[in-house]
């Protein structure tokens, strides 16, 4: 360690040269909130000064941008619907090097079997990958996934294999009625990040003596201010259906701007592979009016010190070289990109390999009873209440529905067990017409959602699923498209270059049918069932009010 050290020093002091130099770089200085100009030396995996110096490899850096490389402080990998490591060979390159990920979707599909994958099929990669231990698995005891793990079971996987800290505290009416299970999971690890859409006043603050430290769930700038004034770290979210940030920016000053982070959540292929994550967020922001220096702190610096990891984020003697070179302030155009003083990535390439994870035990996970037209058949009554759903937002809402007119069934089929649970509602603002689509991606039990305008096509894409998992769409009796997700009928076994394809296809299809094209309708159906986000939601026993904790609805 002393060698070490007296090396960076004799590199910083010019003693010695330094590995890599870049050059005359416009170097973003996140402590001021300034650029400075000049050479930014690093010596093994550590940057040792910003001044002038001379390296074995000197690269120009005249006219580029050199910033700390970014953090995206809470993502589901399972969302993007490839494996991690595919996910990895996209996002990298983007310049994000610092991923906070909570498997656990797959965790409630295979337990302990499916965070050990994930773990797996990321090892060797130049990156901060910070798995969470699930901490709702399932997400309320009122669901049924593929697995349950307590809080004994929490402990013993987060201490098996070293977890980072607890991942997002869903179960906040357990919190708040301090179940003693819950509480076992609030002491399992130091980091406890939250989930709290609409907590406030003095729920907000019993949850938060739960030792929560983030949420991503805000939906309005005062829900925003209030979580900062009691202590939380705002996450400013992105992703492909939920997009908060354009609202919550406005809660953003310069005095409470070191108290928010970016997180990307739930993303698609495509979404990732044109627009990125972290420098997404960065682009909306200043968009909004943000200024450029704030946006990167808040993508880099404020991440790190949140969750305690010093001599991160900032380009700065002594701090991991991880950084990243752009030719614009904004890092649209990434060109290298730079983990522990190594390059790997350049111009949006990859230069690392990937071992993937064997898919041996996670792999032909649905199991249900044959499903028929009659058992999805659901009678509509005048008065009754439906679910309706918004573009940009997960958020749905409670009504009362006088006519079944562009309203659309949705069930909910228990995918685990083959228990013959089907829940049954109906939904308003989908307006699918002249078909049904199908999939077994529904947070966080992961049991089938199917949702379409007539039962029949409604069966057959249930059918058309397999023991694999995926989604189908079907227009008119017949299969029009599909993406096989093998991986506990969450990712897919392809590559990305090959996911991507298979998506073309199958948006090629979409776009054929009859629907409201303001939303997502994949990412929205996988939400339409996950009874932790307000206000009413459909899970395999039926229409659940999430306000109340209660099925008012039934009946």
């Amino acid at each position: 360690m002393t060698e070490i050290l007296k090396l960076n020093i004799d590199t910083a002091i010019g003693r010695e040269k330094a590995d890599v130099v870049i050059k005359n770089a416009n170097v973003v200085d996140v402590f001021n909130g300034c650029i400075v100009n000049g050479d930014v030396a690093i010596k093994g995996d550590t940057i040792v000064g910003v001044g002038e110096y001379s390296g074995l490899v000197e690269i120009d850096g005249k006219g580029k941008y050199v910033m700390p490389t970014f953090y995206d402080a809470h993502l589901h990998f399972e969302s993007v619907m490839v494996r991690p490591s595919e996910y990895l060979k996209r996002a990298i390159p983007k310049g994000v090097t610092a991923f906070n990920a909570d498997p656990h979707e797959i965790a409630n599909v295979l337990g302990e079997k499916g965070v050990k994958f994930m773990i797996d099929d990321v090892k060797g990669i130049p990156a901060d990958v910070h798995f969470m231990m699930p901490s709702c698995v399932p997400s309320a005891p009122e669901d049924h996934a593929g697995c349950v793990l307590g809080a004994k079971e929490v402990r013993e996987i987060a201490d098996k294999y070293d977890l980072f800290g607890l991942g997002e505290m869903m179960n906040f009416p357990g919190v708040l009625g301090a179940d003693p299970d819950v509480l076992g999971k609030l002491t399992a690890l130091d980091i406890v990040d939250g989930h709290a859409p609409g907590v406030s006043g003095n729920a907000l603050n019993a949850y938060l003596c739960g030792g929560i430290l983030t949420d991503h769930e805000c939906e309005s700038e005062g829900e925003a201010l209030e979580k900062v004034s009691k202590g939380m770290y705002v996450l400013l979210r992105e992703g492909s259906q939920t997009k908060n940030l354009k609202t919550l920016i406005k809660a953003v000053n310069k005095t409470n701007l070191r108290r928010f982070l970016f997180c990307t959540d739930d993303r698609n292929i495509e979404d990732l592979t044109s627009q990125g994550t972290v420098g997404n967020c960065i682009r909306l922001a200043v968009e909004s009016g943000m200024d450029a220096l704030d946006a990167i702190t808040i993508a880099t610096l404020n991440a790190y010190e949140a969750y305690g990891m010093k001599k991160h984020g900032a380009i700065a003697p002594g701090y991991k070289a991880n950084l990243l070179v752009s030719s614009d302030l904004t890092a649209q155009n990434v060109e290298k990109v730079f983990y522990h003083g190594a390059l790997i990535a350049e111009t949006g390439k990859p230069l690392f390999d990937v071992t993937p994870a064997t898919t041996e035990g996670v792999i032909g996970t649905v199991n249900i009873k044959p499903v028929s037209a009659k058992d999805l058949d659901f009678e509509f009554k005048r008065g009754m209440t439906v679910m309706r759903v918004f573009p940009n937002t997960v958020v749905t809402e409670a009504i009362k529905a006088e006519s079944k007119e562009d309203l659309n069934l949705m069930c909910c089929i228990e995918r685990h067990n083959a228990s013959g649970a089907i829940g049954h509602c109906y939904v308003d603002g989908f307006r699918l017409k002249g078909g049904a689509i199908a999939q077994t991606v529904g947070h966080d039990a992961h049991n089938i959602t199917v949702l379409g305008d007539n039962t029949e096509d409604m069966a057959l894409a249930v059918s058309s699923l397999g023991t694999d998992g995926g989604l189908v769409l079907v227009k008119n009796g017949k299969v029009i498209g599909k993406l096989p997700l093998e991986i506990a009928g969450l990712m897919t076994a392809s590559t990305a270059e090959e996911a991507l394809k298979t998506r073309a296809k199958l948006t090629v299809a979409l776009d054929e049918m009859d629907y409201n094209k303001e939303i997502e309708p994949f990412m929205l159906l996988s939400f339409l069932t996950l009874i932790v986000i307000p206000d009413v939601k459909l899970n395999h026993k039926g229409l659940f009010s999430v306000s109340k904790w209660d099925y008012e609805y039934l009946g």
